[in-house]
Protein backbone atom coordinates (compact mmCIF):
# COMPACT_ATOMS: atom_id res chain seq x y z
CA UNK A 1 0.00 0.00 0.00
CA UNK A 2 1.22 3.38 -1.05
CA UNK A 3 2.11 6.02 1.93
CA UNK A 4 0.35 9.13 1.99
CA UNK A 5 2.60 12.07 0.78
CA UNK A 6 2.74 15.46 2.89
CA UNK A 7 4.01 18.27 1.69
CA UNK A 8 5.52 21.00 4.10
CA UNK A 9 6.34 24.60 2.38
CA UNK A 10 8.54 26.08 4.06
CA UNK A 11 11.83 24.60 5.41
CA UNK A 12 12.25 26.90 8.40
CA UNK A 13 12.60 25.97 11.53
CA UNK A 14 8.45 25.01 11.78
CA UNK A 15 9.27 23.47 8.83
CA UNK A 16 12.51 21.31 9.49
CA UNK A 17 10.61 19.72 13.48
CA UNK A 18 7.27 18.73 11.15
CA UNK A 19 9.25 16.89 8.57
CA UNK A 20 11.19 15.59 11.73
CA UNK A 21 7.93 14.43 13.14
CA UNK A 22 6.00 13.28 10.22
CA UNK A 23 8.62 10.90 9.63
CA UNK A 24 9.37 9.48 13.12
CA UNK A 25 5.51 8.93 13.20
CA UNK A 26 5.58 7.09 9.93
CA UNK A 27 2.81 9.71 8.57
CA UNK A 28 3.90 9.41 5.56
CA UNK A 29 6.28 10.42 2.66
CA UNK A 30 7.65 14.40 3.23
CA UNK A 31 8.48 16.82 0.51
CA UNK A 32 9.96 19.56 1.97
CA UNK A 33 9.91 22.96 -0.18
CA UNK A 34 11.98 25.82 -0.14
CA UNK A 35 12.50 28.75 -2.31
CA UNK A 36 16.22 28.60 -1.15
CA UNK A 37 18.40 26.33 -2.61
CA UNK A 38 20.21 23.43 -1.23
CA UNK A 39 18.17 24.41 2.36
CA UNK A 40 15.42 21.49 2.09
CA UNK A 41 17.36 19.35 0.59
CA UNK A 42 19.99 19.46 3.41
CA UNK A 43 17.46 19.26 6.08
CA UNK A 44 15.93 16.34 4.28
CA UNK A 45 18.67 14.46 3.57
CA UNK A 46 20.15 15.05 7.51
CA UNK A 47 16.19 13.30 8.57
CA UNK A 48 16.47 10.74 5.70
CA UNK A 49 20.49 9.46 7.57
CA UNK A 50 18.68 9.23 11.27
CA UNK A 51 16.04 6.27 9.84
CA UNK A 52 18.33 3.37 10.64
CA UNK A 53 18.58 4.44 14.38
CA UNK A 54 15.06 5.23 15.19
CA UNK A 55 13.62 2.72 13.03
CA UNK A 56 11.16 4.67 10.85
CA UNK A 57 11.31 4.63 7.05
CA UNK A 58 9.50 7.14 5.10
CA UNK A 59 10.65 9.02 2.33
CA UNK A 60 12.06 12.55 2.58
CA UNK A 61 13.04 14.75 -0.52
CA UNK A 62 13.91 18.41 -0.16
CA UNK A 63 13.01 20.57 -3.49
CA UNK A 64 12.54 24.39 -4.97
CA UNK A 65 9.97 23.00 -7.57
CA UNK A 66 6.65 23.69 -7.14
CA UNK A 67 5.78 20.21 -9.30
CA UNK A 68 7.45 17.92 -6.83
CA UNK A 69 4.70 18.73 -4.45
CA UNK A 70 2.12 17.09 -7.06
CA UNK A 71 -0.40 14.99 -5.41
CA UNK A 72 -0.02 15.73 -1.91
CA UNK A 73 -2.45 13.98 0.45
CA UNK A 74 -1.78 16.88 3.10
CA UNK A 75 -0.24 20.27 2.55
CA UNK A 76 1.29 22.15 5.79
CA UNK A 77 2.38 25.65 5.27
CA UNK A 78 5.07 26.97 7.42
CA UNK A 79 6.47 29.75 4.99
CA UNK A 80 6.69 33.32 6.39
CA UNK A 81 8.56 35.65 8.08
CA UNK A 82 8.69 34.90 12.25
CA UNK A 83 7.69 37.24 14.75
CA UNK A 84 10.61 39.28 16.12
CA UNK A 85 10.67 40.99 20.17
CA UNK A 86 7.88 43.61 20.42
CA UNK A 87 6.29 42.47 17.39
CA UNK A 88 2.82 41.26 17.40
CA UNK A 89 1.29 38.20 14.95
CA UNK A 90 -0.53 41.13 12.84
CA UNK A 91 2.45 42.86 12.15
CA UNK A 92 3.60 40.39 10.01
CA UNK A 93 0.23 40.88 7.99
CA UNK A 94 1.70 42.42 4.84
CA UNK A 95 4.58 40.34 4.53
CA UNK A 96 3.35 36.77 4.87
CA UNK A 97 0.18 37.61 2.82
CA UNK A 98 2.56 38.48 -0.35
CA UNK A 99 3.59 34.78 0.34
CA UNK A 100 0.61 33.04 0.99
CA UNK A 101 -0.59 34.91 -2.40
CA UNK A 102 2.71 32.87 -4.29
CA UNK A 103 2.33 29.85 -2.70
CA UNK A 104 -1.85 29.40 -2.78
CA UNK A 105 -1.99 29.11 -6.53
CA UNK A 106 0.70 26.51 -7.25
CA UNK A 107 -0.87 24.47 -3.98
CA UNK A 108 -4.08 24.88 -5.81
CA UNK A 109 -2.27 23.52 -9.14
CA UNK A 110 -0.20 21.41 -8.15
CA UNK A 111 -2.27 19.50 -4.86
CA UNK A 112 -5.82 20.49 -5.52
CA UNK A 113 -7.33 17.42 -3.58
CA UNK A 114 -5.11 17.75 -0.14
CA UNK A 115 -5.91 19.05 3.46
CA UNK A 116 -4.06 21.95 3.89
CA UNK A 117 -3.46 23.42 7.26
CA UNK A 118 -1.80 27.09 7.88
CA UNK A 119 0.99 27.62 10.39
CA UNK A 120 1.70 31.01 9.01
CA UNK A 121 1.25 33.96 11.57
CA UNK A 122 -1.06 36.20 11.56
CA UNK A 123 -2.63 32.86 11.71
CA UNK A 124 -6.60 33.48 11.19
CA UNK A 125 -5.95 35.58 8.37
CA UNK A 126 -3.37 33.20 6.59
CA UNK A 127 -6.75 30.61 6.44
CA UNK A 128 -9.07 33.22 5.26
CA UNK A 129 -6.80 34.20 3.10
CA UNK A 130 -5.89 31.52 1.78
CA UNK A 131 -9.35 29.91 1.20
CA UNK A 132 -10.51 33.63 -0.85
CA UNK A 133 -7.53 33.22 -3.10
CA UNK A 134 -7.84 29.35 -3.78
CA UNK A 135 -11.81 28.88 -3.12
CA UNK A 136 -10.89 26.16 -1.17
CA UNK A 137 -13.47 23.39 0.69
CA UNK A 138 -13.72 24.98 4.47
CA UNK A 139 -13.84 21.25 5.29
CA UNK A 140 -10.39 20.85 3.76
CA UNK A 141 -8.57 23.82 5.23
CA UNK A 142 -7.49 24.70 8.58
CA UNK A 143 -5.35 26.41 11.28
CA UNK A 144 -3.19 25.02 13.23
CA UNK A 145 -3.58 27.49 16.91
CA UNK A 146 -6.13 26.12 18.95
CA UNK A 147 -4.53 22.82 19.60
CA UNK A 148 -1.30 24.35 20.11
CA UNK A 149 -2.74 27.06 22.26
CA UNK A 150 -3.98 24.48 24.04
CA UNK A 151 -0.82 22.67 24.46
CA UNK A 152 1.13 25.64 25.69
CA UNK A 153 -1.55 26.56 28.16
CA UNK A 154 -0.76 23.18 29.71
CA UNK A 155 2.79 23.28 29.04
CA UNK A 156 3.07 26.24 31.30
CA UNK A 157 0.36 25.02 34.13
CA UNK A 158 2.67 21.91 34.15
CA UNK A 159 5.89 23.97 34.77
CA UNK A 160 3.80 26.05 37.15
CA UNK A 161 2.98 23.29 39.16
CA UNK A 162 5.54 20.83 38.90
CA UNK A 163 2.91 18.35 37.91
CA UNK A 164 3.28 16.42 34.96
CA UNK A 165 2.32 17.57 31.14
CA UNK A 166 0.01 14.00 31.43
CA UNK A 167 -1.75 15.15 34.23
CA UNK A 168 -2.76 18.67 33.18
CA UNK A 169 -6.00 19.26 30.78
CA UNK A 170 -6.77 22.73 29.34
CA UNK A 171 -8.22 23.85 26.64
CA UNK A 172 -8.07 27.36 24.76
CA UNK A 173 -10.87 28.95 22.30
CA UNK A 174 -10.64 32.17 20.09
CA UNK A 175 -8.46 32.90 17.66
CA UNK A 176 -4.52 32.72 17.52
CA UNK A 177 -3.34 36.16 19.25
CA UNK A 178 -4.22 38.36 21.92
CA UNK A 179 -7.97 37.52 21.87
CA UNK A 180 -7.95 33.68 22.71
CA UNK A 181 -9.58 32.48 25.63
CA UNK A 182 -7.72 30.19 27.76
CA UNK A 183 -10.73 28.55 29.45
CA UNK A 184 -9.37 28.57 33.12
CA UNK A 185 -12.63 27.42 34.57
CA UNK A 186 -12.10 24.04 32.74
CA UNK A 187 -8.60 23.18 33.59
CA UNK A 188 -7.70 20.66 36.18
CA UNK A 189 -4.90 18.66 37.01
CA UNK A 190 -6.52 15.07 36.97
CA UNK A 191 -9.39 15.99 37.70
CA UNK A 192 -8.92 18.81 40.21
CA UNK A 193 -9.13 22.61 39.42
CA UNK A 194 -6.30 24.38 39.02
CA UNK A 195 -6.92 26.93 41.34
CA UNK A 196 -6.17 24.26 44.01
CA UNK A 197 -2.51 24.84 42.97
CA UNK A 198 -2.04 28.46 41.75
CA UNK A 199 -3.26 31.73 42.86
CA UNK A 200 -4.69 34.05 40.82
CA UNK A 201 -1.91 36.03 40.34
CA UNK A 202 -0.08 32.88 38.98
CA UNK A 203 -3.21 31.96 36.61
CA UNK A 204 -3.39 35.36 34.90
CA UNK A 205 -0.07 35.25 34.19
CA UNK A 206 -0.59 31.68 32.70
CA UNK A 207 -3.25 33.33 31.10
CA UNK A 208 -1.09 36.02 29.38
CA UNK A 209 1.79 33.92 28.76
CA UNK A 210 -0.49 31.47 26.46
CA UNK A 211 -1.72 34.81 24.36
CA UNK A 212 1.71 35.94 23.86
CA UNK A 213 3.68 32.76 23.11
CA UNK A 214 5.64 31.74 20.11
Amino acid sequence: MAKKKIALIGGGQIGGIMALMCAQKEMGDVVMYDILDGMPQGKCLDIAEGRPINGFDVNLKGTNDWADLEGSDVVMITAGVPRKPGMTRDDLLNVNLDIVKTVAPNVKKYCPNAFVIILSNPLDVMVYSFHKLTNWPKNMICGMAGVLDSTRFRSFVAMETGFSVKDVSALVLGGHGPTMVPLVRYANINGLPIELFLSQEQISAIVKRTQEAG
